[in-house]
């Protein structure tokens, strides 16, 4: 026997401390919550969890992001259902002003009201904000914006690049009635046989234009209001039969010639500037291609504040006419562009812009609107301004409508993301309590047997004495 030495007591005690280590952890993990609770837990663990953490805690600012996106759109998208609102008013107000049966005085009232609206258009677009950024004024810096050319509801089709449209219609021939600015205008002959060739016929009896025919007996003509049978054999005016030869004759400056359903008027002798003064609505082509051109000027100027419209001469071809319209423009600020973070990573994919138009009356197209004329006329081109500003509204709108539905799809796969990767870090670093509990019991038992056997290997050496005394 030894006393120096005590290996039953060593042993026991070396246990009994692997075994209260071993209770430490699992006291620590069982009130932290965590079975990781330092790198020497589990070192590729934690460096798996803290991964995950940190794209756990990003997709979840990603969706808080996303949410105050759809808050920013929302603002901005409700502010311009006022603005699209107005406009719709407007639009009532230059349908009522082009209207015949107001005066110039009624027109005047509905020019207030219009001009007020104007107004408020512009103080929604520069009051509206989301967290100290204006969402409908635009961006920094300036830009030219081209204002929509316009056919002045002339009959024809319009096509536009960015800068120029062109309008083409058909080619005007003698005889032909043409409305513009609504007024019906016909175009003159300067003569009678003129007159006659433009009707397609001729008192010849050989014509040399196959297109021309040939007056027969039979054929009827009306001559200023009063129809004649040609009859090749003899004149009987009293039974309003005459040769062809005496159109001429019947006919003269002023007249008007119908057959076949078409009628052609001859221009009297005071003519001034390509118009009849006898008859205003009797014009040449020249003077009718003039006034296309003005008409086409003065709609595609509207809301044009910085550079008006510009209409050319027309290219004349067989069968057609092209006017070339450079469009005018506005000066307005640059679009409003942000880019919303919605991912835990830099990548640039993570990121959804959104653009706002700068959204006052200027750049929608209609600041310094006119309705207030004598005619209507201004009003009239004035609904297309303002249907161009509306379509502008819409536009910008439904943009930010599906920008706002993305987000809303954004944040129902981030929540899903952070879901899933939260359960895998929680599988990682969370402490399974009811196993953990059998492991703290276990060790529990094992230390109190441990005490024990420590006390009693400690008793064992006490026989020694019995040899000493």
């Amino acid at each position: 026997m030894v006393v120096q030495h005590n290996m039953q007591a060593a042993n026991a005690s070396r246990m009994l401390g692997i075994t209260t280590g071993d209770q430490s952890k699992s006291t620590e993990k069982l009130s932290s919550g965590f079975k990781i609770n330092r790198a020497a837990d589990d070192a590729a663990g934690l460096s798996i969890s803290e991964k995950m953490r940190k794209q756990i805690r990003g997709l979840d600012q990603a969706s808080t992001n996303a949410s105050d996106g759809i808050s920013a759109v929302q603002t901005a998208e409700g502010a311009l259902t006022e603005v699209h609102s107005m406009l719709q008013r407007m639009n009532e107000l230059a349908v009522q002003a082009a209207n015949g049966t107001n005066s110039e005085s009624d027109r005047s009232s509905i020019q207030d009201e219009i001009n007020q609206l104007t107004t408020e258009i512009d103080r929604v677009a520069e009051t509206t904000k989301f967290n100290e950024t204006y969402l409908l004024k635009g961006g920094n810096g300036d830009r030219t914006v081209r204002v929509s050319a316009h056919d002045a509801g002339l009959v024809g089709s319009l096509s536009q690049n960015t800068t120029t449209a062109t309008f083409q219609m058909r080619k005007l021939e003698i005889g032909d009635s043409y409305t513009i600015g609504g007024t019906t205008y016909r175009i003159g002959a300067q003569t009678v046989t003129a007159a006659l060739t433009a009707l397609k016929i001729t008192t010849a009896a050989n014509p040399s234009d196959d297109k021309i025919t040939a007056l027969k007996t039979g054929d009827v003509i009306k001559i200023d209001g009063k129809s004649f049978t040609i009859d090749e054999n003899e004149t009987d005016m009293e039974q309003s039969r005459i040769k062809a030869t005496m159109i001429s004759k019947l006919a003269g400056k002023g007249s008007t010639l119908e057959f076949n359903g078409r009628t052609v008027s001859v221009f009297s002798e005071d003519v001034v500037s390509g118009v009849d003064q006898n008859n205003k609505t009797l014009i040449t082509t020249t003077a009718a291609y003039f006034r296309v051109k003005t008409e086409l000027t003065a709609a595609s100027s509207i809301g044009a504040t910085n550079t008006r419209a510009v209409t050319s001469e027309g290219d004349i071809g067989a069968t057609y006419v092209n006017f070339t319209i450079t469009r005018g423009d506005v000066i307005s600020k640059n679009t409003l562009v942000f880019n919303l973070h919605v991912g835990s990573d830099a990548d640039m994919t993570n990121k959804i812009g959104v653009e706002i138009d700068t959204m006052d009356a200027k750049s929608l197209g209609i600041h310094g609107m006119n309705v207030s004329d004598d005619t209507g006329k201004a009003a009239t081109y004035a609904i297309d301004a303002i249907s161009d500003a509306l379509a502008k509204v819409s536009a910008q709108r439904s943009a930010l409508g599906a920008i706002q539905n993305r987000l809303e799809h954004s944040i129902a796969n981030l929540d899903n993301v952070v879901e899933n990767t939260t359960a895998a870090e929680s599988r990682i670093r969370d402490t399974d309590m009811a196993d953990e509990m059998v492991t703290y019991s276990k060790n529990n038992i094992l230390m109190q047997a441990g005490q024990s056997m420590l006390a009693q290997a400690n008793q064992a050496t006490q026989g020694v004495l019995s040899i000493l005394q």
